[in-house]
């Protein structure tokens, strides 16, 4: 009895690895066409070996390279490439993709999600030190969308052009 206690704690997630869990989840869906994947369940396990910031969306930007290298599925079922990038005000300065050095110091976090038409697919902002206006908002999304313009424009590159 013990035993199995043990392993059903080892099962449950924290509270950040749970919002984590889903946010990866949420960004890969909208890269599928649920109807076109059918009864399946697909898992795509995003372990970070060696995290310098930006971790979930970079959890996204492999997943979705790991979603399509899935080659059992039939009709490929991927409507849209899908990238993450995050980016942050340290100093004063908004910095796209900051390393955990920048990221620890950030007075401003954003995490966004998009697609290969520029459109966003979830957006997360904090004010870790400061609250931080609209205008540095839209500035802060403009370097994410500069920065998943070449992560998307790598994909392709990599996977090859897999929308039909």
């Amino acid at each position: 009895r013990e035993r199995s206690r043990r392993d059903v704690d080892k099962l449950k997630l924290s509270g950040r690895s749970a919002e984590i869990q889903r946010l990866i989840g949420r960004s890969l869906r909208a890269a599928v066409d649920m109807s076109l994947l059918g009864e399946r369940t697909v898992t795509i396990d995003c372990d970070v070996l060696q995290g310098d910031g930006g971790t979930r969306t970079a959890s996204v930007t492999g997943g979705f390279a790991a979603l399509v290298e899935r080659g059992d599925i039939g009709r490929m079922p991927i409507r849209h490439y899908v990238a993450g990038v995050s980016a942050g005000i340290v100093a004063e300065t908004p910095m796209l993709d900051l390393q955990y050095s920048e990221d620890s110091r950030a007075q401003v976090d954003l995490n966004c999600i998009m697609n290969e038409l520029g459109e966003i697919i979830e957006i997360q902002g904090t004010g870790e030190g400061r609250a931080f206006s609209l205008k540095e908002q839209q500035e802060l999304v403009e370097l994410c969308a500069r920065g998943n313009r070449e992560l998307i424009r790598k994909q392709k590159e990599l996977l090859g052009d897999i929308l039909r």
